[in-house]
């Protein structure tokens, strides 16, 4: 019965630390979220992928296209062992072109001579085995019409004459704000030379007073002296006159 208990218990042992299956990395599929062109033109619809494990020779990628208002989704592109396939009967038959490469995890695709029945969602889906558990990635195309020559010919003059009559605005400004300036420093100018003329002026005034002063003193002091003397002069004339009578 030990024994038995002994195998029981290696057994058990040897589950536990039995390795278990590795856990597998998903592949990732990025696209673009929208794309848009013209009627009669083409565009490109680029998918580009991420995977853990070498590019297998078993890669494959496939597009599938969801019209506009439709539920159905149809295959239009398939690429397997080296080989890229068309859809040679719907919508797409002579219009696709394979620009992708694999090796360089790129499966990206060309859609010549757009029409309003290529609106729709695209579908991207790549498998790299032993990597093929991931989601697929989608684009929505949207197909306007072809802008008229006339139109555009129009649409430029209009752009052309908004952006002259900008460019005329600026360089009036430009000019008048030019000219403002000019005129302020020429004031300033004129101004400055008015005060220093004022400063000097006043200097020489100031200087002139200075000098007159002393004249004015002296003219005066002189006035005062002649003033006296006359006075003086005057008193001694009687006796004077008295003495010549003797």
């Amino acid at each position: 019965m030990a024994q038995g208990t002994g195998d029981l218990i290696l057994l058990l042992a040897a589950l536990l630390w039995a390795p278990g299956p590795s856990p597998t990395v998903s592949i990732h599929v990025y696209t673009q979220r929208e794309v848009h062109g013209t009627v009669g033109s083409h565009v490109t619809l680029s998918c580009s992928f991420w995977s853990t494990e070498w590019i297998s020779d078993d890669i494959s990628i496939t597009w599938h296209f969801q019209a506009e208002g439709s539920r159905d989704s149809i295959s239009i592109f398939h690429y397997a062992k080296g080989q890229p396939y068309i859809d040679d009967v719907g919508s797409f038959k002579e219009r696709m072109e394979w620009v992708g490469n694999p090796y360089r995890k790129d499966g990206s695709i060309i859609i010549h001579n757009l029409d309003y029945t290529d609106n729709g969602t695209f579908t991207c889906d790549v498998k790299n085995p032993p990597d093929i558990v991931g989601k697929s990635s989608q684009v929505t195309l949207y197909v306007f019409e072809k802008v008229p020559t006339r139109y555009g010919v129009v649409l430029g003059s209009i752009i052309g004459g908004a952006l002259l009559l900008v460019a005329v605005v600026v360089a009036i400004v430009y000019i008048l704000r030019s000219c403002w300036l000019r005129r302020q420093a020429t004031l300033q100018r004129r101004l400055s030379a008015m005060e220093k003329g004022k400063l000097q002026r006043s200097a020489k005034d100031a200087s002139k007073r200075s000098r007159q002063a002393p004249v004015l003193y002296a003219m005066l002091d002189h006035s005062r002296s002649t003033k006296a003397a006359s006075e003086k002069k005057a008193k001694g004339a009687p006796g004077e006159s008295r003495k010549d009578k003797k």
